[in-house]
């Protein structure tokens, strides 16, 4: 996969290289950070797949963003947070400058995080990240679009209380969790989700990579929870599942994060998942005109990233399309304020970040209308909209089970800035005015 990959984009360097009049061409530089090797890897492939699909559909349908067309190149991190800090530095200046950085990992994000600020430098962290750099005013470069794990967390404990008709007092709700900072995230809100609704939170930690996970699910057999909330991704998820049908935990109790919601998490264990249910970022589980394009203008011609077709569809996939959506339409905006057939420097496309207007009719236009539902960013809030919904495996596919759900502003917002006010302290920043 990553052979291919890399041949393909080093051909396409090179006939761009041999095209008269092709050095003219100005081209707007996506750096592509992935994890293709490592413990999430069954994540990390189909995700890098759908981003650089996007872009490449973009390229083949459109010419580009407004004539502009995109190049992008990526660079293995395995999730190791230097590596990932050395693929930064490596590619961040490349051809002008790169626009933004989805680091596709927590560890990554907390470690170029201030760099991003000394370089002025984008990163797009879709439904991961710092769930306090919401706040755009303390992190002017940071960008968690569509959700947090703070609005994921929530948003699950909504879908319980529904299910217990709207009293959780009494009961108890397990954390089982990559012990890393990607797994850590959610705690804090869930610590203020527990004082208030009355339930007994219990943590359980489980060392990377997560196979090995005995251990953790007899001490849930033997403390009993009412549900487990599964923050994993790549290997762990499948050996949590298993676990859980070796120690008799009914599957429907089970409520993962969106990276451990994927086809590939559940479908070699089949009807032995039936009942699990996952949080969905908008609605990531939907088909839309998006895979019909990517099918009709970029597969049908033999240049899909995937080494299967069936491939495009999968959540995973469907997510890294969003992101590398996101990244266009900020290009997008940009534009439309700074010059339209130009080449945008990281500065601008900032601007475009945080002043992302995606409408209905826009998100219809584009393939993704029954995938997202409208998002607009501001100076103040990097997030936009946190629209979420859950789904669940039936043995052989998965269904939305779940009407759509935001996450509860009286207890994320006040985190929100209680967090990113101690980070400017901490790290002495002073936050902008954004009136």
């Amino acid at each position: 996969m990553k052979l291919k990959t890399l041949a393909a984009v080093a051909a396409a360097s090179l006939s761009m290289l041999a095209a008269p009049g092709a050095h003219a061409q100005a081209e707007q530089f996506v750096p592509l950070l992935v994890y293709r090797t490592g413990q999430f890897a069954p994540l990390g492939i189909p995700w890098a797949d759908g981003k650089q699909d996007y872009l490449k559909l973009v390229n083949a349908r459109d010419g580009g963003v407004n004539g502009v067309k995109l190049s992008f190149e990526e660079c293995e991190t395995a999730y190791d947070a230097a590596k990932g800090v050395e693929c930064y530095e490596r590619l961040k200046g490349k051809s002008g400058g790169a626009a933004g950085f989805d680091t596709q990992s927590t560890g990554i994000t907390f470690a170029v995080t201030d760099k991003a600020f000394a370089d002025k430098m984008s990163v797009v962290t879709m439904g991961y990240g710092l769930s306090q750099s919401v706040d755009g005013t303390v992190f002017e470069w940071n960008f968690p679009l569509l959700g947090t794990y703070w609005t994921a967390a929530d948003v699950m404990v909504q879908d319980i209380l529904k299910k217990e008709k709207g009293n959780l007092k009494g009961k108890k709700i397990a954390l089982v969790y990559h012990d890393s900072p990607y797994g850590k995230e959610p705690i804090a809100l869930l610590q203020k989700r527990a004082a208030k609704d009355g339930f007994e939170l219990s943590l359980f930690p489980v060392t990377p990579p997560g196979v090995e996970q005995k251990s953790t699910w007899l001490q849930i057999r033997q403390q009993r929870p009412d549900y487990v909330l599964l923050w994993s991704a790549g290997v762990m998820t499948p050996a949590a599942v298993r676990e859980a049908q070796a120690t008799g935990y009914a599957r429907d109790k089970i409520y993962a994060i969106w990276w451990a919601g994927s086809d590939h998490d559940v479908k070699d264990i089949g009807a032995g998942a039936k009942g699990y249910n996952a949080i969905t970022i908008h609605n990531s589980a939907a088909k839309d005109k998006v895979h019909d394009d990517l099918k009709k203008f970029v597969y049908d011609k033999g240049q899909g990233t995937a080494s299967n077709a069936s491939e495009v569809g999968v959540m995973a996939h469907t997510r890294g399309m969003m992101i590398s959506m996101l990244q266009v339409e900020a290009i997008r905006a940009a534009q439309e304020k700074f010059g339209k057939g130009k080449v945008m420097t990281p500065e601008q496309i900032k601007w475009g970040m945080e002043n992302l207007d995606l409408t209905a009719d826009k998100l219809k236009a584009l393939g993704f209308g029954e995938i997202m539902r409208p998002v607009k960013t501001s100076c103040s809030n990097h997030m936009g909209t946190d629209w979420a919904r859950i789904v669940q495996w039936d043995g052989g596919k998965w269904n939305i089970t779940s009407d759509w759900y935001q996450a509860d502003k009286s207890l994320i917002d006040p985190l929100v800035k209680e967090l990113s006010a101690k980070y400017a302290t901490d790290k002495k920043i002073t936050p902008r005015s954004c009136s």
